[in-house]
């Protein structure tokens, strides 16, 4: 009798203990959460591309750049951001004085929490993989080079304006990134010539001890049948964040556009926020590893026109880094 009764014991002790762990597993038991992400309207995109076009080359210290300026200071102010014009001097390769100009739009300022996007809005002032001299010494309408990338920006601020993220995000288009020193002037090689916005803006933060969780910069990202690598310099500073992208843009469909494919560093923007700055920026980059400059047979020359840009790519990057940004 006495051994059935300590069975008995032992048996409610069990069972008691079974259902303490049973409880603990429910309590402990996390609810996943979906996001809702917008979709990415490469429509607009590319008309926001177009319109930057349709002002001619952007050079620094011209009438176009001066009233492209006004319109994309005007649309991030449309789409809802807080906008800090960053007015500065920079000195070119050639002693050349730019009056140059760093847009940038903030949403929800006040977030501690931030994400930063950019892209260059300048154009290139020499055409350099021109072999006509003529035309070499013409500036290039960059819709690629630098349009490319500021329109897919727009587009994706005219959408957190109508939608909020819950980071704080911070997009700037950089000034002065494609007057850097050309090769066919044959002069002595200078350092750091390139992406002189990036350059002055990691120097000369918009706000005080400003930090983002990460950057993710936009270069060439409209063009036809264009993939992107990932790129050395991204790899060095930021391979997480690589990562997280790459496998975003694999996760929603465009691994066609996004491979898994490693190639050489290049001098970007996002080399100076690295370096500078000490903020974790990758470059989305168009690699072309059938060309001399990997960068696409139209990249420098007269041809990087509208007729180079697709919306099918524009919507690969723009809906990519919605879902990255919207997942944070």
């Amino acid at each position: 009798m006495k051994y059935q009764i300590y069975l008995l014991f032992i048996a409610i002790i069990i069972s008691s203990c079974t259902s303490d762990n049973n409880n603990t597993k429910t309590e402990t038991k996390k609810e996943v959460k979906t996001v809702d992400v917008p979709s990415f309207n490469s429509d607009s995109a590319y008309n926001f591309v177009a319109k930057q076009v349709s002002y001619g080359p952007r050079v620094p210290n011209s009438n176009e750049h001066i009233e492209c300026a006004k319109y994309l200071t005007a649309k991030l102010k449309e789409f809802g951001a807080e906008v800090i014009e960053q007015d500065f001097i920079a000195t070119a390769f050639d002693g050349t004085k730019l009056k140059s100009k760093n847009i940038i739009g903030q949403f929800q300022p006040d977030r501690q929490r931030r994400v930063l996007l950019t892209a260059h809005w300048d154009t290139r002032p020499f055409a350099d993989n021109e072999t006509d001299n003529e035309l070499r010494n013409k500036p290039i309408l960059g819709a690629n080079d630098g349009a490319s990338g500021v329109g897919v920006l727009l587009e994706v601020a005219r959408i957190i304006g109508q939608k909020n993220t819950s980071v704080g995000v911070d997009i700037i288009f950089f000034d002065s990134e494609d007057y850097g020193q050309p090769e066919f002037k044959k002069l002595d090689y200078q350092e750091d010539t390139w992406c002189l916005g990036s350059q002055y803006w990691a120097k000369n933060l918009h706000k005080p001890n400003y930090y983002a969780q990460f950057g993710i910069l936009l270069d060439m990202v409209g063009a036809k049948n264009a993939f992107f690598s990932k790129e050395g310099t991204s790899m060095y500073y930021a391979p997480g964040i690589v990562e997280k992208v790459w496998n975003t843009a694999s996760k929603i469909g465009y691994s066609d556009y996004f491979l898994f494919q490693k190639t050489n560093a290049v001098t970007d923007d996002h080399l100076y926020v690295n370096q500078i700055a000490g903020i974790q920026c990758i470059d989305i980059i168009q690699h072309d590893p059938t060309t001399n400059s990997k960068f696409g047979a139209y990249w420098h020359t007269q041809s990087d026109n509208m007729d180079v840009i697709d919306k099918n790519t524009l919507k690969a990057v723009g809906q990519t880094l919605l879902e990255v940004i919207y997942n944070e």
